[in-house]
Formats: structure tokens, sequence, C-alpha cells
């Protein structure tokens, strides 16, 4: 059976011509260095070769994981995963094994499944991604159980355990608020259109919830944070952390543009391409000319607005 290209590094690369004479030099001095047991020297001949040729930037990452420094070793990784229009399968099971060694679950998932979405019969990546959402399972029923029994206690809180005014006491009561869980399903508008409850009482409420950590109306949002989280994690594949985490102050967009986003709570690169066309027209001020500087900035980085399924 004939070799996968993107299994061998080298041929996905390119011929020998693509590289320059250093970066071949660099690769033979590394490897003779490989062949006498010096890791760290290999590690330096490589260095010097890892910008001008992916392979010398995979087998430099690949020691650097060995030697412990798994933060260059991702970097490097997740470098070539960028640049290579077809990332090399070696490369992806590579950075999948570390990223889930360091927790990040999800992460390890997207390498593989960009294995699979090329060949759907990997054996090695099939079994790695059973043993990967496995761990999933796993660490997501150890973490949500904790936490789910201690947000609960705090939730089912009574609210009459905290010191408030007898009017924003009252009030709460005959809204039949009983807990921090119940002002939790709340928005600030519906508490202030009920017959004497003002300003100063939402004052005290807010206090209270955020001595905890906790908002008005936090439930009510909840929904729409984790979809959010979901396609933030779907486009780290497309662009690199730096781009995601660009402020939208450094983005090329008007001041009626720019304070819409703010009032979204859109920070970054990485928020806005997580909102959906419709959420942005429903600002006040944003219409159609703010609508292109938006997809404009987004397309000069290879990104786009969430679309609805």
């Amino acid at each position: 059976m004939s070799q996968d290209p993107s299994n061998a590094l080298d041929t996905v690369i390119g011929g020998a011509t693509s590289k320059t004479v250093n970066a071949s030099e660099a690769l033979q001095t590394a490897q003779r260095h490989e062949q006498e047991g010096d890791r760290l020297a290999a590690i330096e001949a490589l260095r010097s070769a890892a910008s001008s040729s992916d392979e010398a930037a995979f087998r430099l990452a690949y020691h650097l994981d060995l030697v412990g420094e798994e933060d260059e070793a991702v970097s490097l990784y997740e470098e070539l995963v960028r640049r290579q229009s077809r990332p090399s399968i070696n490369v992806l099971l590579n950075l999948a094994v570390i990223l889930e060694d360091r927790g990040d679950i999800n992460g390890a998932e997207r390498c593989l499944r960009q294995i699979l979405d090329t060949d759907p019969n990997h054996e090695r990546a099939r079994l790695y991604m059973l043993d990967v959402r496995s761990s999933k399972d796993m660490y997501y029923d150890e973490e949500q159980a904790r936490d789910m029994a201690k947000r609960n206690a705090l939730l089912d809180t009574p609210v009459t355990d905290f010191e408030l005014s007898v009017r924003a006491r009252n009030c709460l009561k005959k809204m039949q608020i009983r807990t921090l869980g119940d002002l939790l399903k709340v928005s600030e508008a519906e508490l202030l259109s009920y017959k004497n409850f003002g300003e100063t009482s939402l004052v005290e409420i807010n206090q209270m919830l955020s001595s905890k950590g906790l908002r008005l109306g936090q439930s009510l949002q909840n929904h729409y944070s984790r979809v959010r989280q979901e396609i933030y994690d779907e486009i780290k594949g497309r662009a690199s952390e730096a781009v995601l985490n660009k402020s939208i102050t450094q983005m090329d967009l008007s001041v009626r543009a720019r304070k819409a986003l703010q009032l979204l709570g859109v920070q970054t690169v990485g928020d806005l391409a997580t909102r959906t066309e419709a959420e942005l027209m429903g600002v006040k001020n944003f219409g159609a000319t703010s609508l292109d500087e938006v997809r404009e900035v987004l397309q000069s980085h290879n990104l786009e607005l969430r679309t609805l399924d």
C-alpha cells in the first residue's frame, strides 16, 4: 500500500529544492547529534533552520517536548498547522498528545478531527479519539459534579440571609424571589418595573450578588455564553491566539461601530467572530455601514460572523 504523503512530514513539505542549503546542513548536523545522543546540541542545530524548514521545526518541537519545553513545542506545532496547506498527520498527532496531557481536551479533539476529516480510517487517530473523548467525559463529569454541588449550595441560599432594606426584602418576597438562584432568572428591567422597587433597592441587590460573583439575569445569559464558547473553540483552528485576542480598539472601525460592540461586551476579534449579524443589528445605531466594517475586519483575518444553523 502506498504511503499517504501527509504521514511523512518531508513529503508534505515538498522536495529538497524547497530547502535552503543552511536548512539542509542544520538538519544533517542535528541528525548527527541525535545519533550521538546529544539532544540539546540537536535542538540548537534545529533552531537555526526552524523558520525556513518545516521538517526542522517539526523535529525541534519533538525534541523540545522530550526535554520538558512543552510551551515552545506547542507553539511550533501550532505554527506548522497554520502554515501548511494540509497539516502533517504526525504534527497533528503530536500536538494532540501534548494538549490532552495538559488538559486541553477540546484542543486535542480538534487536532484529531482534522486528521479524521481527511482520513476517516486512520487507525491511530481513531483510537486516540476514543481515548480523548473518554477523558473528556470523565474530566467533565468530575468537574461538573464538584462545580454543580458548590453552585447549587450557593444558589439555594435564601435572600433573607443577607442584609437588605425592608423595602427591598418586601419587594422580593412579593415577587416570590426567595433565593439567589431566583435572582439570576430576572433582569434589572424586570425588578425596576415592580411597584416600589427603585434604584436604591437595585443597588443593594447588585452589591449582594456581586459579593458572591453573581449578577442579575445571569442564568438567562448562560445559554448564549456556552454557544459562543463552542464557536470560539471551533475558530481557534483558523486563526492564531494573537489574532483572536486582538482588541477591538486596534481594529479599523468607526466610533459608532466600536461603541456598539462595546455595548455588546465584545472586546476582541475572537469575541466578535462568535456573534451573529442579528445580534449586531439589534444594537441601537448599528446599521448596514457598521456591519460592512465588521465583516471586512473579520475577513482580513480569515474569519466571519457566526451563522445560525
